[in-house]
């Protein structure tokens, strides 16, 4: 307990719908388990001093074999609980499935991130603008993340706002998340990607609609255009790269870059390659 004083539990101080659910279902889910585990422990040391050398007092029966009454307890209760923690995960996978829209009456706000090494790039398409190593959002409105990767995997994870998922090259996946409350938030990539993986690090700026807004015109204002040549120099392995505003980027810059290893069809089945544009989700919830 002294070691975890030191540690920021994020994933138990979520900010954001989906946060409070995968937080629910780590507390429960461990109340559950530890409902076995510490009455074992309990028990364990229990024996160990009920039936010590020195207690003439314990009963000795060398001979003793089995007990019904024992054999129900010690079956009956795990069963009941792995039972109640399949429905528990059956229901959660399907409900806090990351590629499943969120429910509101607000329109979601699209982004498209691209894990470069190492840093985090995120493309607006419906304001025409980027930003690196930031990510800026609006509170109170769902956000749906289409993810690849440029070349090694990679994982995005805002531990406050909920599930971390896969960025695979040549791949697309899908995550939907809210934040409820204003604030910063640590963003992460959560999969060892090479020697600068420890800093790929990014803001999640969590703000009101009106300041949001305000970013996005301070944005579109930048004298950086992420056409195809500036995005050639900005994929370039880089560490602590610093925040950085695009106020254009190049038509269809996310699909050719998930698109960037495939092969035509025709040279495809000339060497015998087999490509998918993309793979069914690969996602960790936290």
């Amino acid at each position: 307990m002294l070691l975890l004083s030191g540690c920021q539990l994020e994933l138990l101080s979520p900010k954001g719908d989906i946060g409070h659910q995968e937080k629910t279902l780590i507390l429960v889910s461990m109340f559950l388990m530890l409902m076995v585990v510490i009455p074992v422990i309990l028990l364990t040391l229990y024996f160990g001093w009920r039936y010590r050398a020195s207690n003439t007092k314990a009963t000795y029966a060398p001979k003793w074999a089995h007990s019904t009454r024992i054999e129900v307890v010690i079956w009956t209760i795990p069963c009941v609980i792995v039972a109640f923690l399949g429905i528990l995960i059956w229901k959660t996978t399907h409900s806090l499935d990351p590629y499943r829209p969120l429910e509101s009456t607000v329109k979601p706000v699209r982004v498209e991130a691209v894990a470069l090494n190492w840093k985090w790039l995120f493309i607006y398409p419906d304001y025409g603008i980027a930003s690196v190593n930031r990510l800026p959002i609006p509170v109170d409105t769902p956000i749906n993340f289409s993810i690849t990767s440029e070349s090694m995997m990679n994982s995005l994870f805002i531990p406050q706002l909920g599930s971390q998922v896969y960025a695979m090259a040549g791949m697309e996946t899908k995550l939907h998340l809210i934040a409820d409350t204003p604030g910063i938030y640590a963003g992460l990539s959560a999969a060892y990607s090479g020697p600068g993986f420890s800093d790929m690090h990014f803001d999640t700026v969590a703000t009101s609609r009106e300041e949001f807004d305000a970013w996005v015109r301070q944005a579109k204002n930048s004298n950086l255009t992420l056409d195809q040549k500036a995005y050639q120099t900005l994929e370039r392995p880089s560490t602590k790269e610093p925040a950085t505003l695009y106020a254009g980027v190049a038509p269809g810059l996310f699909q050719s870059i998930v698109n960037k290893y495939m092969h035509s069809n025709s040279n495809s089945n000339a060497r015998g390659d087999v490509c998918t544009a993309q793979s069914p989700p690969l996602a960790v919830n936290q």
